[in-house]
């Protein structure tokens, strides 16, 4: 046989040997298909390689950036902790001086309500020379009219005599 003479369907058509002519059509159709969904993988592949790599490579740095915003904020929370714990027992000290400065003035207040129980005691004892005063007062007043009259009666003598006398005064040197 020539090899013009080979017919289609024979197993030497196909030029895989032994296999007949529709499954080395089949084969060669499988072969293509699968050349062209790997052209397409790889293709696809390299697109998401520049989205994944970069996303993955923003995602790293944005997770470092991240845990060092916790670890500084951890930080701040430490140094507010201490100076909270400082700031509380200065604020405890002064609290304690508050205490003992209220425990003194209610010592005081005690103080002075005795006192002003006194002053009341004292007050209700002046209460009788508060009377004597008033008789002092009525008896002090019975001697100022006393008085008035006793100046008034010196003013009529001094009338009556007033004049028999500055006739006597002319004679007399002195």
């Amino acid at each position: 046989m020539a090899e013009n003479d080979i017919k289609p369907g024979t197993p030497e058509s196909s030029g895989l040997g032994g296999l007949g002519g529709g499954e080395a059509a089949n084969a060669q159709i499988n072969a293509y298909a699968i050349d062209r969904l790997s052209q397409a993988f790889e293709t696809s592949a390299k697109r998401w390689e520049l989205i994944v790599y970069p996303s993955l490579f923003a995602f790293i740095i944005l997770a470092a950036y991240g845990f060092y915003l916790v670890f500084s904020l951890a930080k701040d929370v430490h140094y507010l902790a201490i100076s909270v714990d400082s700031n509380m027992t200065v604020l405890s000290s002064n609290m304690q001086s508050i205490s003992d400065n209220v425990g003194q003035m209610s010592a005081n207040v005690r103080t002075l309500a005795v006192s002003v129980e006194s002053i009341s005691r004292d007050v209700s004892t002046l209460e009788p020379m508060l009377t004597s005063m008033e008789t002092i007062d009525d008896a002090i007043q019975s001697m100022t009219f006393s008085t008035a009259h006793m100046r008034d009666d010196m003013a009529v003598m001094n009338r009556s005599i007033s004049r028999p006398m500055s006739m006597m005064n002319w004679f007399m040197p002195w």
